[in-house]
């Protein structure tokens, strides 16, 4: 019923294989490997990439006009707050009108699921038991069958997968505990670069306002991933290094696309529910280290005020308590060293000027007030009497 996918997908796989046997990639097994085989299958997700790179990019610019689109869409739901109806309908009016699809961001992954579906079913059809006209199907022959149906991975047949019934197993000629670990371990790698292609693209771009759009990005962050433990168990070990080969193909792709696209500057990452205010979304690289921006503002350097120097006499003691008042009210206090300094100066400098001028003062007034008043006291007389 699908052999319109089936056949073209084996015809790739086929001229792969056919193309490494004569640059003499030796078909034998190698360190438990044929590498013929696991080289034609990661080549046909190149050539997949290869036919999709122009739908990717088409992606990625739906992407930048949905952010473009941020502010309409967060006005549109304050508008309508309590009104999902309504907020539905003029979304879609606007996304109409300025010719932005919210699915698009999708669609690449959509335009992959045929692949990965002829994939599974040519891999999960090899089986060495088969009789001659199942195993010329979809333009193989029975060489290349028997080939494909031996090829092994570190020992484990690429036919086989970590829920491998005893049978399956005997009929590959596989060891049933060698086929789990190595099955295992692709399936925790698949989960783990299927996590990180959709955390690279939401650090660059950040969390859409839309909650339709959210709860997609949420759905390919956690979700898919999660989904991969479970249906992982089914998956032959080819389909896993599929896979695998086009995750880390997608890492490799989306950071060349997002440097010659990159993000608006306007466009901001939203956390969810109460986890905070608005922030700009991360452009550090794949895990988000990179520097932050500096911001915008700065705030000015506080201009000191030269405290006077230590043991010096203030030239007017009450102007400089005033204008040192001032400085202090002004946010720039002088150091406790230097004003310990100027007070001890001010103590060492005034009572010594003062002590010595005073006493003499003192003395001197006295003497002066005795020898006038007697001088004036002996001339008034003399001058009645004449």
């Amino acid at each position: 019923m699908l052999d319109f996918i089936y056949i073209p997908i084996s015809w790739i796989l086929l001229r792969w294989h056919q193309l490494w046997d004569l640059i003499g990639v030796p078909e034998g097994v190698v360190l438990g490997t044929n590498w013929s085989w696991i080289l034609a299958i990661i080549f046909l997700v190149v050539t997949v990439r290869v036919i999709l790179f122009p739908v990717f990019v088409k992606q990625i610019k739906s992407q930048r006009a949905m952010q473009a689109l941020q502010p309409q869409v967060k006005a549109l739901q304050q508008k309508h707050k309590g009104d999902r109806e309504t907020l539905q309908k003029e979304m879609m009016e606007l996304y109409r009108t300025e010719k932005a699809n919210p699915l698009m961001g999708c669609l690449p992954m959509f335009l992959q699921i045929p692949v990965f579906l002829g994939l599974f079913h040519v891999l999960r059809r090899l089986n060495p038991d088969k009789p001659l006209d199942k195993k010329t199907l979809y333009g193989w022959t029975v060489d290349q069958f028997d080939s494909a149906s031996v090829a092994k991975l570190f020992t484990a047949p690429i036919a086989g997968k970590f829920g491998s019934t005893s049978e399956e197993l005997a009929a590959l000629g596989a060891d049933g505990t060698t086929v789990k670990i190595i099955a295992g371990i692709l399936v925790l790698v698949m989960m783990g670069t299927t996590y990180l292609t959709s955390r690279q693209m939401i650090l660059k771009t950040g969390w859409h306002e839309d909650p339709q759009q959210r709860m997609i990005q949420r759905l390919m962050l956690y979700g898919i991933p999660a989904s991969l433990l479970i249906s992982g168990a089914i998956f032959p070990i080819g389909v896993i290094i599929y896979w695998v080969t086009n995750n880390m193909f997608t890492l490799a792709q989306q950071q060349w696309v997002l440097r010659k696209f990159p993000p608006p500057p306007s466009a901001k990452s939203s956390t969810t529910g109460t986890r905070g205010p608005v922030q700009p979304a991360k452009s550090g690289g794949l895990f988000g280290r990179g520097k932050s921006a500096p911001s915008a503002a700065t705030q000015p350097a506080a201009t000191k005020v030269a405290a006077p120097k230590p043991g010096a006499k203030p030239t007017s003691q009450k102007k400089a308590q005033p204008a040192n008042q001032k400085a202090q009210s002004a946010g720039q206090k002088a150091q406790p060293a230097n004003q310990k300094a100027q007070s001890a100066g001010q103590k060492k400098a005034q009572p010594a000027g003062q002590k010595k001028s005073q006493p003499a003062n003192q003395k001197g007034q006295p003497a002066g007030q005795k020898k006038g008043q007697a001088a004036n006291q002996k001339g008034r007389p003399a001058k009645r009497q004449g």
